[in-house]
């Protein structure tokens, strides 16, 4: 997946400012194997034609609450159905794992996905302290990506 995050990341830079260390952000998803493993995470991946075409992650952010990451379903994929079905297999896990809340955040640019996810119920909120992207931001570049993202929770 680097060239689907590079191309986001560089759109985002482009029209936000801020620039993500994509490299970390893949080295910490590989080689923390229990961030999106059971028993309070989930890894799925869309494959269509064995070819793989998306992906949908789950994760443990509190006890109480989870956050859907890494969410990206390719272009050519769109409209089918693809991205609800997944968002729907999250959140049917989060429920099951025993999560009262699921958090997402989403650049602005991403407006399809955010229809989606209102679709299901998430509403707007102001960003969280436990924001992912914490550690692949620069602390002083902080305040441009929240500007730049949509963050959103739907309560179970």
């Amino acid at each position: 997946m680097p060239s689907i995050c590079d191309g986001i990341a560089s759109f985002a830079a482009a029209s936000y400012g801020p620039s993500f260390d994509i490299d970390a952000m893949l080295t910490s998803d590989i080689e923390d194997r229990a961030k999106f493993c059971p028993p309070g995470g989930r890894f799925y991946v869309i494959r269509r034609e064995d070819t793989n075409v998306g992906v949908g992650c789950l994760r443990r952010v509190t006890p109480s609450v989870a956050e859907i990451q890494r969410m990206y379903v390719q272009p050519h994929i769109r409209g089918v159905g693809a991205g609800r079905l997944l968002l729907q297999q999250l959140l049917s896990d989060a429920g099951a794992i025993g999560y009262e809340a699921v958090r997402l955040e989403s650049l602005k640019f991403l407006s399809a996905a955010h229809a989606l996810y209102k679709s299901v119920g998430f509403a707007e909120i102001t960003p969280s302290a436990e924001n992912s992207m914490t550690k692949y931001q620069p602390r002083d570049t902080m305040g441009r990506y929240r500007s730049s993202a949509v963050f959103m929770e739907l309560r179970l």
